[in-house]
């Protein structure tokens, strides 16, 4: 039996809804038991103590491919809700797979066992059990090649750029069909990073402004990303770190506190942190290393940390829902870290002197 492409796009993946789960009664049982089900209910405790806490940014870390597993009105809604004041991700969650949805595109239910010739002969990507329609990522990055076209050639943080992509789905709210991650830190002056940003369909969006504008082009300017993120770090009086997976944006939100400490600041480590993941710290490598590994290297106090050894996309809706349920972040005020960055200033947060492109 040969089969067609439209036949396995059709069922559609469905985004959680926090907003309709009732899972405080689970979540305080798992409290009292044991192994990763008692990690996961400390990890709500210091969450809920996170959100209340008035002085703690809370800084979101997706790596992995989430969104594309359903995971994207979770966080939209930790955004309107107030309830995290920054993300540090993959490029995939954000621009193949956020942006992606919000064009109106959708990802969906397949199975890890198709055959994989025939997907590439049909043209659809699979991650483990899901599918997308790589016609409508190519759209995706052409998109990305557009907006990058009508912006001054300059480099850019992948924060100011993801400020554009937010614009771009503000300002043709006919072309937006799903509610995005991107649309709704771009309204609430949330700032996102993607400390790889080339390596998603950004970047191949970025390569083909490039190659039309070989001499005045824009570029990505990752310094300045690591930069940007430790000024925040250096404006917030503490922070706590809310880390979904591992990699490059776990090890990029919890080194700002060492950059501070070379800018000649006196940072406090990260008040808080959560970790949840599969991945192994025997190999020595990152996303399976110790939240109290991390606090040798000056980046994470113990008080408040927990490792939760659990599949993201099991662990991070009762995280987020029990938040939202316990209504932590109901007082809690709307940062907008965006706006540090707005004015047209001579100095860092801290105090150093540096250039105007700075703003």
């Amino acid at each position: 039996m040969t089969l067609k492409k439209n036949e396995l796009l059709q069922k559609e993946v469905k985004h959680i809804d926090i907003s309709k789960l009732d899972i405080l009664p689970l979540v305080d049982a798992m409290k009292n038991t044991a192994f990763q089900a008692r990690n996961l209910g400390r990890a709500c405790d210091i969450y809920e103590t996170m959100l209340r806490d008035k002085n703690c940014t809370v800084i979101l870390c997706l790596a992995g491919s989430l969104i594309s597993a359903g995971m994207r009105k979770i966080v939209i809604d930790l955004i309107r809700n107030n309830m995290i004041d920054a993300i540090v991700s993959t490029g995939a969650n954000i621009v193949d797979q956020d942006f992606f949805e919000a064009l109106g595109f959708k990802h969906y239910q397949g199975s890890a066992h198709l055959d994989d010739l025939v997907l590439q002969e049909l043209a659809i990507d699979r991650i483990y059990d899901t599918l997308i329609d790589e016609d409508h990522l190519r759209i995706c990055d052409n998109t990305i090649c557009e907006i990058a076209d009508k912006l001054e050639p300059k480099p850019y943080s992948s924060r100011e750029f993801l400020i554009e992509m937010g614009r771009y789905l503000a300002e043709n709210p006919k072309l937006v069909k799903n509610d995005s991650i991107v649309l709704a830190a771009y309204e609430k002056k949330l700032p996102i990073f993607c400390p790889a940003f080339s390596d998603c369909s950004a970047g191949f969006g970025l390569v083909m402004h490039q190659v039309k504008n070989p001499k005045k082009h824009v570029s990505i300017d990752s310094v300045k990303d690591f930069r940007e993120l430790t000024e925040i770090k250096i404006a917030s009086k503490d922070s706590g770190l809310l880390m979904m997976g591992g990699g490059v944006p776990k090890n990029f939100a919890q080194d700002i506190v060492v950059a501070a400490e070379l800018l000649g600041v006196d940072a406090p480590l990260h008040k808080y942190a959560i970790q949840v993941t599969v991945a192994d710290e025997r190999d020595g490598g990152l996303s399976g290393s110790t939240l109290r590994e991390a606090c040798s290297w000056g980046k994470v106090s113990v008080v408040h940390e927990q490792m939760v050894y659990a599949e993201v996309t099991l662990a991070f809706p009762l995280i987020a829902a029990y938040g939202y349920q316990k209504e932590a972040a109901k007082n809690r005020e709307q940062r907008s870290w965006n706006q540090l960055f707005e004015q047209d200033h001579n100095t860092c947060a801290h105090g150093c002197a540096h250039s105007k492109a700075h703003a």
